[in-house]
């Protein structure tokens, strides 16, 4: 049996528009994204936010995964295994860019990570 660690099988759209998605999901605690990071206290890593933020630009936007330039991009709050987050997305078209916030969903003011960055259509 071939599983998919990295897959988010719970997603589900909050809201949605030709350039704006709003996304709610749980990374499960059986998520690879969670191997050898802080195994004690396991912790999503840094790197695994931004590929969800690409893979999601992709899927709903029609993107490439390829990032020619990140603008700003911070990293506010740990995300540990089972947490509910929301992740809004809004690209610019125009400009090529995309801005991001994912945050908790039961939590609203608590915020995980932020950004904006160049992407390629």
């Amino acid at each position: 049996m071939n599983v998919n660690l990295h897959a988010i099988e719970n997603e589900k759209i909050i809201s949605s528009s030709e350039n704006k998605i709003k996304l709610e999901f749980t990374i499960p605690e059986e998520s690879d994204f969670f191997d050898g990071h802080f195994p004690e206290y396991k912790l999503l890593p840094a790197v695994a936010q931004f590929e969800l933020v690409t893979r999601f630009c992709k899927k709903y936007f029609k993107t490439q995964r390829y990032v020619p330039k990140i603008k700003r991009i911070k990293f506010s709050a740990p995300i540990r295994p089972d947490t509910k987050v929301n992740l809004e997305l809004n690209y610019n078209i125009e400009k090529q860019t995309v801005q991001y916030l994912m945050a908790d969903a039961d939590k609203v003011e608590k915020t995980y990570s932020s950004g904006s960055f160049a992407v390629l259509s």
